[in-house]
């Protein structure tokens, strides 16, 4: 079986505040340290062309690779997950989780 992609999205209860953005991005970089993330993306809106099947609604994005459903199940649970929530859930109004395996 091939790797999951946890994508999570996260709309803050105040968009316009870069400080609470970069709080909530900080708090996404402790994830790394997480024995079971192969790797992490971390990101905003992209000020790509506007279509109708884009959504930049969103305010932060983080994307972590795992090698398999095992280590997600992991991460969910791993004490520095549980602790960056605990610490930021204060932050958001929204959150979007997309979770794939790879079928190549």
């Amino acid at each position: 079986m091939g790797p999951i992609v946890h994508h999570v999205f996260f709309w803050l209860k105040q968009p316009d505040s870069l400080e609470d953005r970069q709080q909530l991005i900080d708090g996404i970089k402790t994830l790394g340290a997480i024995e079971q993330v192969n790797d992490i993306h971390v990101g905003v809106p992209a000020s790509t062309e506007e279509r109708g099947v884009v959504d930049s609604s969103f305010s932060v994005t983080e994307m972590l690779i795992f090698a398999n459903e095992e280590n997600e199940a992991i991460y969910q649970n791993h004490p520095i997950h549980l602790e960056f929530v605990k610490n930021h859930e204060h932050l958001w109004n929204k959150v979007l989780v997309y979770d794939s395996k790879s079928v190549l």
